[in-house]
């Protein structure tokens, strides 16, 4: 039997510690969370553009916008990160670099500049399918000398779906314990902000990233609209004393 996992008496994460560009926003009520690393990151889904509309205005970063450079806006992804984006429809590639927040709109997964849309051929359908890549940028030597590129296996882990972010403690255990009779280990994770403190409840839905976001998919369709994937790395089970997950199914949800 899976049971109730509760850190609330644990030291908090504080977002003071965070880059501003790294810390938790919202957008239409709905909260997302930045990911540390983009090493090892890859994803299918649609691409979208924006251009003229936003050309000259600040972007999340502080940057001015310039739809004429090979730039990107992406939700979680650390600012500067470097991505190869690979048009499944045409085969087109381009490399673009994220220093922007979006595209907020399901489904799509990284929002280009007229550029790069341009050069994939997504200007005039407005979207196409898409599969976006992390660059590695460091290096790892061999025993020989030689260098090879070094990044984390982000395919595997400890994913949880985070489906609720709670002002109380007891609203978040309570939700907890639905998901709990129904045999899921689920967690909830205090994190201090800068104005105020939440509890996230966290449902472990297993090691692999495939599986997550089926987990994602389903929860979504049932209601938790805000549901979205949590990796838990090291460092947080460094600050959570995290015990390790036994492997389960995507969640039956009570």
């Amino acid at each position: 039997m899976f049971s109730l996992v509760l850190f609330g008496s644990l030291p908090a994460i504080h977002a003071k510690k965070i880059p501003a560009t790294q810390r938790p926003y919202v957008i239409d009520s709905k909260t997302y969370y930045p990911i540390p690393s983009s090493e090892g990151y890859t994803k299918q889904g649609l691409a979208s553009w924006y251009g003229p509309g936003f050309h000259g205005h600040k972007t999340s970063n502080g940057e001015i916008y310039n739809m004429h450079e090979m730039t990107a806006a992406h939700k979680v992804l650390p600012m500067n990160t470097t991505l190869l984006v690979h048009n499944l429809e045409n085969d087109k590639k381009v490399v673009v670099r994220v220093n922007d927040r979006g595209p907020f709109v399901r489904g799509r997964i990284i929002d280009l500049s007229h550029k790069a849309a341009k050069a994939l051929g997504i200007v005039k359908k407005g979207t196409m399918r898409v599969e976006i890549i992390a660059l590695a940028k460091k290096f790892r030597k061999k025993k020989d000398g030689s260098a090879v590129l070094s990044y984390d296996d982000i395919q595997h882990g400890d994913y949880f779906v985070q489906i609720g972010a709670f002002r109380y403690p007891g609203n978040a255990e309570a939700l907890a314990k639905r998901f709990h009779d129904a045999g899921h280990k689920t967690m909830i994770y205090r994190w201090q902000g800068e104005k105020q403190e939440l509890f996230r409840l966290w449902v472990y839905v297993g090691h692999t990233l495939s599986r997550a976001e089926d987990a994602e998919r389903k929860l979504q369709d049932k209601g938790y609209k805000g549901a979205f994937i949590v990796r838990c790395d090291e460092e947080q089970k460094r600050h959570l004393s995290a015990p390790h997950f036994p492997v389960q199914s995507s969640p039956r949800v009570p």
